[in-house]
């Protein structure tokens, strides 16, 4: 069967399909301009090594860390650019969604941003973070035509700020000599951690084992958002493993991350880390 169109549904087409083109890099223009205002504001300092007696206030079982990952003696973590493939499941039982996600962290004035691509049964799928000035929004567009999550306030700054520490303590473990953040050791293979950012108070427990490697992030801090658009903060861990050395820093490159629902576990996330770069000058 031949399917014609008249010449009005042409131009709706026509329309329409360059309103996709234009607004399909506007999730990505955003990232784009964010992350050229963060090397700007941030630009890389003259280079200085993490020194063992740097980390002599941590908990052992961290200090171990630093030490089994490179930290100590390589250059302090000024920023950080990182690139997943990852698995994203809407709900338990469903079928992932394939994804692509790149994100800057920089840790003087404490800034994240993140850009996750995916798609799912042909539709285009932008997922957008951005934590900068003690603030954070959260954008998720449809074929970058329709927003259908638009999210900023206290609460989910709250929630980034987790993400925030957690990346710290998996990808950036030298930045945990950082004087924003405080120690309570609970036993040799466990620790408790707050960071504090302006008025944003999170805390979460890092769970080690033996050879010194962080296998697992657990946070009561950090809040989920749910179908009806609220957000409810439930436990939010992050078991991570299969270290692998990147640029002489062994790191964790296979990681889940899981919220703990009073009707059981839902992994909504698996993450396999492709590359990782430090102090970058743009």
């Amino acid at each position: 069967m031949k399917i014609t169109f008249s010449k009005s549904s042409n131009i709706v087409i026509f329309i329409l399909a360059m309103t996709t083109i234009t607004s399909c890099t506007s999730s990505k223009k955003m990232f784009q301009l964010k992350k050229s205002e963060e090397f700007a504001l941030q630009p890389v300092k003259a280079e200085s090594v993490l020194s063992k007696q740097e980390a002599a206030h941590l908990p052992a079982c961290v200090q171990k860390y630093l030490v089994y990952t490179g930290a100590i003696g390589k250059s302090k973590t000024q920023n950080v650019c990182i690139e997943f493939d990852a698995e994203m499941y809407r709900k338990p039982g469903d079928k992932p969604m394939k994804a692509h996600s790149v994100q800057y962290n920089f840790y003087g004035n404490y800034s994240r941003l993140f850009l996750m691509k995916a798609s799912k049964m042909g539709i285009p799928f932008r997922a957008l973070h951005i934590y900068k000035d003690y603030q954070a929004i959260f954008q998720v567009k449809v074929a970058e035509l329709f927003k259908v999550v638009n999210i900023s306030g206290e609460e989910l700054t709250k929630a980034e700020t987790v993400t925030l520490l957690n990346d710290m303590c998996v990808f950036s473990p030298g930045s945990l000599v950082d004087k924003r953040l405080t120690w309570s050791e609970i036993d040799s293979l466990s620790t408790k951690v707050t960071l504090t950012n302006g008025k944003y108070i999170v805390t979460a427990i890092l769970y080690f084992n033996e050879l010194g490697e962080l296998i697992n992030f657990m946070s009561d801090d950090r809040s989920a958002l749910q179908d009806d658009g609220t957000v409810k903060t439930f436990r939010w861990t992050t078991p991570v493993s299969e270290y692998i050395e990147f640029e002489g820093r062994k790191i964790p490159t296979v990681g889940k991350t899981i919220w703990h629902y009073p009707e059981g576990e839902f992994t909504y996330g698996v993450f396999t880390l492709k590359s990782i770069k430090y102090n970058l000058t743009n």
